[in-house]
């Protein structure tokens, strides 16, 4: 049996088909150009060499399987995703997972935000994900089922309504730097709502399912942020009976259960002195905004665990190439040990 398995999220920076127009300032890729990135692409994925990759920014499953017949390592891997919609009133890509490990069921996207998340919101988009999640259910080498999330949340785009404008357009500088300060403020308000929706699916899935739970993706958000902490459900009041610490009758440990945990901070292998993990670069400032969580079957300190988190790489070398056909993402592999 594998004794370890591989979990990576890429951001793969708007794969498209060449022509295809994505957004008003965004050209179309030449074909020539995406040749290029579909290349690059398919040499990262070999390269990443993880058993499961949760991908975002597809914006054609299509251009995808091409990446993947590209590849010497997931030609015959398990392809999940969906296609942005057609009809949709703005145009946003997808998020997508490809396994080398088996399915145990049909993948499920989650479109619109549970009931009574965002109603108060203030976003006219409250009722529904940016970037819809997708779930797959992927069967481990132990034959353990586990329920993989794959996520996008809100950029940290400003986000300009009602003919509001950046200071490119003229105008009053004070009031460029009020829309500019409520455009973001939007967006903040957005992605804390997508956290929020997040948070009731997954304690949803891991009430109901009683699985094991993977979540990875681009948070747009640090692992301390708020948002984040909310998807994790890190500071959530404890039930009454775990107050002080009691035991559970399952040997201790409720306060973990229905948790999620970021693998880079309870990984095995602590290298302080090398800590090299970021994966964007922004006006020179470094940051980690892409992320993969486990829930406690994968925390050291659990009695339910079942696997370890080994260590987390993170592939970023590219971020300096400033090549066009590049992520403008580092990619995150996480590996876990299975416990005999």
């Amino acid at each position: 049996m594998q004794q370890q398995i591989r979990f990576a999220t890429f951001n793969v920076c708007n794969l498209a088909p060449a022509g295809a127009q994505l957004y008003d300032n965004l050209q179309p890729l030449t074909a020539e150009e995406y040749e290029a990135k579909a290349e690059w692409t398919a040499w990262q994925l070999d390269r990443l060499d993880a058993d499961v990759v949760g991908f975002q920014e597809i914006f054609s499953q299509a251009a995808l399987r091409d990446v993947l017949s590209r590849t010497r390592k997931y030609r015959d891997a398990y392809h999940a995703g969906f296609d942005p919609d057609p009809l949709a009133t703005r145009l946003t890509p997808n998020v997508a997972l490809v396994s080398r490990l088996p399915l145990a069921g049909p993948p499920i996207v989650y479109t619109e935000f549970p009931h009574g998340v965002g109603a108060d919101s203030g976003n006219p988009d409250s009722d529904r994900f940016a970037r819809a999640p997708l779930h797959a259910q992927v069967v481990l080498p132990n034959e353990t089922t586990v329920d993989v999330v794959v996520v996008h949340l809100k950029s940290r785009r400003p986000d300009y309504r009602g003919g509001e404008c950046g200071a490119d357009c003229g105008g009053d500088a004070l009031n460029h730097a009020l829309n500019y300060a409520m455009a973001n403020l939007r967006s903040l308000v957005w992605r804390g709502t997508e956290a929020v929706a997040l948070r009731v699916l997954l304690s949803k899935l891991m009430r109901e399912n009683r699985r094991p739970c993977i979540v990875m993706g681009d948070f747009n958000d640090t692992a301390d942020a708020v948002t984040t902490t909310i998807v994790m459900g890190a500071g959530a009041p404890l039930p009454a009976k775990a107050c002080g610490g009691a035991p559970d009758g399952e040997g201790g440990g409720l306060e973990r259960r229905g948790r999620m945990f970021d693998c880079a901070q309870i990984q095995q292998r602590q290298d302080q002195l090398r800590h090299v993990g970021y994966t964007t670069v922004h006006e020179g400032q470094y940051s980690t905004i892409d992320h993969v969580l486990v829930s406690e079957e994968f925390h050291p300190d659990s009695p339910r665990a079942f696997a370890e988190v080994v260590d987390v790489t993170y592939l970023n070398d590219h971020l300096g190439d400033c090549k066009p056909e590049v992520s403008d993402h580092g990619q995150v592999r996480v590996r876990l040990r299975l416990k005999a």
